[in-house]
C-alpha cells in the first residue's frame, strides 16, 4: 500500500472487507445490504409521475 492510504471498509459497518464477501465484511452485512435493496432504500430520486396501475379500473 502507498502511505497515507488505508484499506476499503465494509459499506455497511466500517469493518476491513473479507475477500470472501467483498465489498462487505461478513454474510450478515452482504444480506443487511440485499434487504435494504428489496425494500428500495436505494432508489434512485426522479421527477417523472408513477406509472398508472393497469388493475385501477380507469379506462
Amino acid at each position: 500500500m502507498t502511505k497515507g492510504r488505508t484499506a476499503p471498509k465494509c459499506p455497511i459497518c466500517g469493518a476491513p472487507r473479507e475477500a470472501k464477501w467483498r465489498p462487505f465484511c461478513s454474510k450478515r452485512c452482504a444480506d443487511v445490504d440485499l434487504g435494504k435493496w428489496l425494500k428500495g432504500a436505494y432508489a434512485v430520486p426522479s421527477d417523472e409521475p408513477a406509472p398508472e396501475d393497469p388493475g385501477s379500473g380507469e379506462r
